[in-house]
């Protein structure tokens, strides 16, 4: 990760790396920061107060190592990003946030811009983080029931879908029931308008195009007299009926004549006024059948047309045209069926109804029994985890009782905490001292991380109000849960900073007007210094090296 001009540090990088990295420094240096520049990556609310003094913005630079496939890439191709293979089933993925002096944010996901909930999408996935003064892992009923949850793995899992399952189905049957219960009117309504609708539709039985097909006929019976007068005057030109040669005459005459001669040209010319004789005959005979057509119609017919014409008229009036009605006759009649069928569906889903929730019963009950177990086994495994860290009287409760109904279950969850012996069981965000709180969210996420790990935890001095054999402890824990995730720690205590595999330094330089500040990975005699200044404030003391080198030691002792 990499800063600029953020708080009081300039320029910083950090090489983090997996396991339990320590980061260490003096009060003022900006460790602190470094927390914030991470929280800035993981879509947290970007502040121009962070803004170095004097720089026009500052930015924050990650890369994270994540799997291949999975949620994460996933929801970064969806923000239009990518990741580059590594080619072990890792992958390496960029982000990026920077934020102005006037306030403005913006954030990138792999290698393109992307709003800042793509990097909160991201930090459920990848971080947990646990600051000074807002435990989130504990400080809400949802976050400990979903606690108890992960801890629980497999079984809790299988229940919750199970349960899930179970609640979707009993609501889609209630939402549809109660529409049809609930609509019952309408619905009754929407059916006498369809029956009514569709009966006079059937009644007058329209086919597609007639109405086109009734105009252009119409038309025609209204102009009769005209037709036959043009047909008959064409047929008698062509068929020879008054005083005056047809064309059918001449055209025999012309043939005979072409036909007494023997000349190839001419006799070509013959066959084709016979060719057109044969044409004539036909053109006359299709105006006669013509003409016997009009003969037949008369003003009954026109009338008869006219009067069609209306009733599909009205139709096209009532529902827009003649094929919305078509339409209606044809989609109508399904609908009319599922409407009369209202009283038939609404016994067939209140007996679903009724199934679905007795089926939700049995869901639900068996995910609080799950989680029953799982809180009873959770109580005891972080009591005795407590013991380790310097609360040898305390004891943890997991309580399960009935709440409300939700897509999470029928549970409520509380951690609760009694720290000494005889005393009542308290929540434990209100029953706890800064110190044990610390130590009990510290104790949870130990025990949890044996069925559900997270990739990445921060603690932002979780160390805060403890010390000596209490303080060992929790950096022993720490370097437990660095063995199946990777720990970031800001921390001020030694005996924590002592199992660190990976420790850095925030050093803070002043030039009289401006304070910056870098990191520094630290090793050998650098670290026993360190060390040193966080036991006594004094880096070259004999007595504090001493001690510092013997805390260093611990690390590799068994747990």
């Amino acid at each position: 990760m990499r800063l600029r001009d953020l708080g009081v540090i300039a320029e910083a990088t950090l090489t983090i790396g997996p396991g339990f990295t320590a980061i260490t420094g003096e009060t003022g240096a900006g460790k602190t920061m470094v927390v914030t520049g991470l929280g800035l990556l993981l879509g947290q609310r970007a502040d121009s107060g962070a803004v170095r003094a004097g720089a026009p913005q500052a930015s924050v630079d990650g890369v994270w190592i994540v799997p291949e496939s999975g949620p994460v890439v996933e929801r970064v191709h969806e923000a239009g990003g990518d990741v580059e293979p590594l080619g072990d089933g890792r992958a390496e993925l960029l982000v990026g946030r920077s934020v102005t002096s006037e306030g403005r944010s913006r954030a990138s996901v792999g290698g393109r811009a992307a709003p800042a909930g793509v990097l909160a999408d991201l930090a459920d996935q990848l971080v947990v983080v646990h600051g000074q003064s807002d435990q989130l892992r504990l400080r809400s009923g949802a976050a400990q029931r979903d606690a108890l949850d992960r801890s629980g793995g497999a079984s809790i899992a299988a229940a919750s879908t199970a349960y899930q399952d179970a609640y979707a189905r009993a609501r889609s049957v209630a939402r549809e029931l109660d529409v049809l219960t609930g609509d019952r009117d309408v619905r009754a309504a929407e059916a006498e308008h369809l029956r009514s609708a569709i009966a006079e539709i059937e009644q007058v039985a329209p086919t597609p195009g007639e109405d086109a097909e009734l105009s252009q006929r119409a038309e025609r019976l209204a102009n009769a007299e005209d037709l036959r007068s043009a047909a008959a005057i064409a047929h008698t030109a062509l068929s020879g009926d008054g005083d005056e040669p047809d064309v059918g005459v001449l055209l025999a005459e012309t043939r005979r004549a072409l036909e007494r001669v023997h000349d190839p040209a001419l006799e070509a010319l013959a066959a084709e006024t016979a060719d057109l004789g044969y044409r004539v005959a036909d053109l006359a005979q299709s105006l006669a059948t013509y003409l016997a057509d009009l003969d037949e119609t008369g003003p009954h017919e026109l009338a008869a047309v006219e009067e069609r014409r209306a009733a599909l008229g009205d139709l096209a009036r009532t529902h827009g045209s003649l094929e919305a009605a078509l339409a209606l006759l044809e989609t109508g009649s399904a609908r009319l069926a599922e409407l009369e069928d209202d009283d038939d569906r609404i016994t067939r889903l209140a007996a679903e109804r009724d199934a679905a929730a007795s089926a939700l019963d049995s869901a639900a009950a068996a995910l609080t029994a799950a989680r029953t177990t799982e809180a009873e086994r959770l109580g005891a495994a972080v009591t005795e985890e407590l013991r380790a860290l310097a609360m040898p009287d305390a004891r943890v409760v997991i309580q399960v009782t009935p709440g409300t109904e939700s897509a999470a279950g029928r549970d409520d969850v509380a951690i609760l905490l009694a720290p000494h012996p005889g005393s009542e069981p308290r929540a434990v965000a209100k029953g706890a001292s800064g110190g044990e709180l610390s130590r009990v969210m510290l104790a949870i996420e130990v025990v949890i991380a044996a069925t559900d790990p997270v990739p990445t935890f921060v603690f932002d001095e979780v160390d805060a109000g403890i010390g000596g054999a209490a303080a060992i402890e929790v950096g022993r824990r720490l370097a437990r849960l660095a063995r199946s995730s990777q720990v970031i720690a800001v921390t001020h205590l030694a005996q924590v900073a002592a199992f660190a595999g990976n420790h850095l330094s925030v050093v803070k330089a002043s030039d009289g007007s401006v304070t910056a500040s870098d990191v520094r990975v630290l090793e050998g005699a650098d670290r026993e210094a360190e060390m040193a200044r966080l036991l006594s404030g004094m880096p070259d003391s004999e007595a504090a090296l001493t001690h510092a080198r013997e805390l260093l030691g611990l690390r590799t002792q068994p747990d």
